[in-house]
C-alpha cells in the first residue's frame, strides 16, 4: 500500500511539477526567482569553509568540528538543526575505509552497500550491467600516505588517522516544514566526510555545500513550501554509507506519524523522494594517451542524474530523474543534464528500495571515476585551489537543477 502511495505521489508530482500559479504579489515564475538566489561566490565560500577541517575523515576531531560548523551554519540560515547519533562498529580487522561504500563497510545498517541491498561494491571499471569502460584509464588507489601531502600545515591538520575505532558518530540535518502538506517530504543529501589527506573539496565538500546552499535559500522567511524538505549531511559515507544507513534504520518506521498526536507535527514526514549529491565539480574527460588529464572541463561536461535500474523503485526514481532534467533545462545557466540508470556507491543506495532515489554527480562513478577520469578522487590534491570557476560553476548548475526541481515538487512560492 505504501509503495502504491509513493508511486502515485511521485507520478502526480512529475505530471504537475510546474511553478505555482502566480498571485498578484508573485513574480511570473517564483521558482526562477528562488533559483536566482543561488550565487557562485556563496557556494565557493561554503566549500572553502568546509576545507578548514581538512579531509573531515570520520571518527576524528576534525570531523566532529566540521559537524558542529555545519550545524551552526544551518542555524544561521534559520533552518533548525537536529542530529542523528549512532554507533559505528567496523568489521573485525578493518583498516580504514573502502572507496564510496565498499565491501569493507561495517556498523549501522551493515549488509546493504552503497550500491544497493546486498550487492556489494560495484567494480569501478565496469558500468552497471557489466559494460566495461573503454578508452584510456589511470586508476589510483586511495591515498593513505601523509608524505603524499606536501602542504605541511594540511598534513598536520589531517594527522589524526584513527577512523576505524568504534564509537559514536553523528549526522546533522534540518527541515523546511511544509505549510499545507507537512506530512510529506523530499530529502536532499550529501556526505560531509572525506579521505585522502587533502581537503575533500570535491568529495564531498561540493555536495555538502550544495545542500547547505539549498537550505539557505529555501529557509528564507519569504519562501513557503507546501511539502516539507529535509537537508541531510551524512557522515561515514567513505566507510560504507553508515550514516545514511543509521538514518534509515532509526527513522523509516516513523514516517508520517503525528507526534504528539493532534499536534500537526510530523518528526519524520513520509518520504516522497531522496536526492543525493556526490562529487559535483570535475568533468574533464578521460585520461590522455600519456595518462595526463585535460586541465579544463570538457566541452561535453554535464550534470549527471542517475537512478538505480535494479532498485525496487526504479520506475519512480526514473520519473524523478526526468523532473530534475526538466528543471535543468529551465533553470540551469551553463551546463546541461543527462539521465542514466547507473546510480551506485553513495548514500542514496540506502534509500533506493524504500523510495524513489537519485544521485547527482559530475559523471558516472562506476565507470568514469573508477576508470581514472578524476585524478583528485581520494587524493591529497582534492583541494579548494585545485578547481577553477568553470569547475565550481558545474556544481552551481547542479544546485540550480535540484533547487528548481525540489521547489516545484514541494510547491514553493514567495510570500
Amino acid at each position: 500500500m505504501r509503495s502504491t502511495f509513493i508511486a502515485i505521489a511521485v507520478c502526480a508530482a512529475v505530471a504537475q511539477a510546474q511553478p505555482p500559479a502566480p498571485s498578484p504579489a508573485q513574480p511570473d515564475d517564483p521558482i526562477k526567482t528562488i533559483v536566482g538566489r543561488l550565487d557562485l561566490e556563496k557556494y565557493k565560500a561554503t566549500i572553502k569553509g568546509l576545507t578548514q577541517f581538512g579531509d573531515r575523515r570520520q571518527g576524528t576531531a576534525r570531523n566532529r568540528a566540521a559537524v558542529d560548523w555545519i550545524e551552526a551554519q544551518l542555524k544561521s540560515y534559520g533552518c533548525a538543526p537536529e542530529r542523528i547519533t549512532y554507533t559505528y562498529t567496523p568489521r573485525t580487522g578493518q583498516r580504514g575505509e573502502a572507496p564510496e561504500g565498499g565491501e569493507r563497510a561495517g556498523g549501522a545498517g551493515a549488509g546493504q552497500r552503497g550500491g544497493g541491498a546486498g550487492r556489494g561494491q560495484a567494480d569501478p571499471t565496469q558500468g552497471q550491467g557489466g559494460s566495461r569502460i573503454r578508452g584510456n584509464r589511470a586508476r589510483r588507489p586511495v591515498n593513505s600516505s601523509a608524505e603524499a601531502q606536501p602542504d605541511l600545515k594540511l598534513r598536520e591538520l589531517n594527522t589524526e588517522q584513527t577512523p576505524a575505532e568504534p564509537g559514536p558518530r553523528q549526522d546533522v540535518y534540518c527541515t523546511k516544514v511544509g505549510t499545507t502538506r507537512p506530512r510529506e517530504m523530499y530529502i536532499v543529501g550529501g556526505h560531509m566526510d572525506g579521505i585522502g589527506w587533502g581537503e575533500a573539496a570535491n568529495d564531498d565538500g561540493s555536495g555538502t555545500a550544495l545542500v547547505m546552499e539549498l537550505a539557505r535559500v529555501l529557509s528564507s522567511p519569504d519562501v513557503q513550501t507546501e511539502r516539507s524538505i529535509r537537508f541531510a549531511l551524512w557522515n561515514n559515507e567513505e566507510s560504507g554509507t553508515n550514516g545514511a544507513a543509521a538514518y534509515v534504520t532509526q527513522r523509516k518506521d516513523l514516517q508520517g506519524k503525528e507526534d504528539p498526536p493532534g499536534s500537526g507535527k510530523y518528526p519524520e514526514p513520509t518520504w516522497l523522494g531522496m536526492i543525493q549529491h556526490d562529487m559535483m565539480l570535475y568533468d574533464h574527460g578521460m585520461p590522455n594517451a600519456d595518462g595526463t588529464l585535460p586541465k579544463e572541463q570538457r566541452p561535453e561536461a554535464d550534470v549527471n542524474i542517475e537512478f538505480a535500474k535494479t532498485s525496487k523503485f526504479a520506475a519512480e526514481a526514473q520519473a524523478l530523474a526526468w523532473v530534475l532534467h526538466a528543471a535543468n533545462e529551465k533553470y540551469a545557466t551553463d551546463y546541461p543534464a543527462a539521465v542514466g540508470p547507473h546510480m551506485t556507491n553513495t548514500d542514496s543506495g540506502r534509500f533506493q528500495d524504500l523510495v524513489a532515489s537519485v544521485s547527482l554527480r559530475e559523471n558516472e562513478r562506476g565507470a568514469q571515476i573508477g576508470g581514472g577520469w578524476d585524478p583528485q578522487w581520494h587524493q591529497p590534491t582534492d583541494l579548494f585551489t585545485t578547481y577553477s570557476d568553470k569547475d565550481f560553476r558545474l556544481g552551481l548548475n547542479a544546485a540550480q537543477t535540484t533547487l528548481g526541481a525540489v521547489a516545484q515538487l514541494a510547491g514553493a512560492r514567495l510570500r
